[in-house]
């Protein structure tokens, strides 16, 4: 009879945790968006009113949207964090320079299999070269500024808030990133394979974190993945061109082996590598557990 009480009190105390987590990542994404709203319009008219501030290039403009992103991530989940009674470092922002070492050569190896098939494929074809290095340099600092937002955000925040209200890491990690995907909802030429895509690019961020609780490997590898995918091999990054790249792509024609206007992450061809890099994260942690 106690021992039946007993589980049913813990039953009761584990679904409490869990609701308590959901309605945090509701109450995060929600400060969140008022926030970036509230300091987007606010910049908006700083920029119409300040000296030269219409006249401002468009990737400056990019890096001042994103760094107000960054601070309404950063305040709504100190706020939330703060209600918790939960220590801010619990998101995981420690960095470690293996883990930042390993995310860089990640990307990088994904980028050698991905690019390589569609070269092979003719999926897309090298038009030219081109070097701008104040353009890679500005477009490295707005790619920083969006692989620490998504990842505090999506992984620190959403999946770390899941993971501590006690549902099933894998569950917890489908969870975040089917979010994680919504959030490009408007992006341009947003699709069904965009869509699945980017949900498998979640996983493939939040793959780590279930096992480590750091944001160092994620954070590096979106930088990576992002900044080697647009202004390097001269992808759209998720539908968006932000910047020339160094290689002037030609698309034969628009299809699935290319991603057409979506850019990359619009392919089979990142299908397939998203889901092989997220099995072998996985397999890796298991193993070294």
């Amino acid at each position: 009879m106690e021992n039946g009480f007993l589980e049913e009190t813990a039953a009761c105390s584990k679904a409490k945790r869990m609701w308590l987590g959901v309605l945090d990542v509701v109450l995060f994404m929600v400060l969140m968006i008022v926030f970036s709203g509230f300091g987007g319009a606010v910049l908006l008219v700083l920029l119409k009113v300040m000296p030269g501030g219409e006249q401002m290039g468009s990737m400056l403009r990019d890096i001042l949207q994103e760094t107000v992103m960054l601070v309404s991530v950063f305040v709504a989940a100190f706020i939330v964090l703060g209600a918790r009674k939960i220590p801010f470092n619990r998101i995981g922002l420690s960095l470690r320079g293996k883990d930042l070492l390993f995310g860089m050569l990640f990307a990088v190896a994904l980028y050698a299999v991905g690019f390589g098939a569609s070269l092979l494929t003719g999926a897309v074809e090298v038009a030219g070269i081109q070097f701008h290095l104040p353009s890679l340099l500005m477009s490295f600092l707005f790619f920083v500024l969006v692989a620490v937002m998504e990842e505090v955000a999506m992984r620190g925040f959403v999946l770390g808030r899941l993971l501590d209200g006690g549902m099933n890491k894998f569950v917890a990690l489908v969870v975040s990133s089917v979010l994680f995907s919504l959030m490009h909802l408007f992006n341009p030429n947003f699709a069904f394979v965009p869509f699945l895509n980017i949900v498998l690019a979640g996983l493939l961020l939040g793959a780590s974190y279930i096992y480590t609780r750091n944001l160092s490997f994620p954070i590096a590898l979106h930088l990576f993945w992002n900044w080697l995918q647009g202004p390097i091999l001269g992808f759209e990054v998720s539908g968006t061109q932000f910047s020339e790249g160094v290689l002037m792509l030609h698309l034969p024609e628009a299809n699935l082996l290319n991603g057409g206007a979506f850019g990359f992450e619009g392919s089979i061809i990142c299908s397939v590598l998203l889901i092989a890099g997220t099995a072998s994260i996985i397999l890796f942690h298991s193993n070294h557990r």
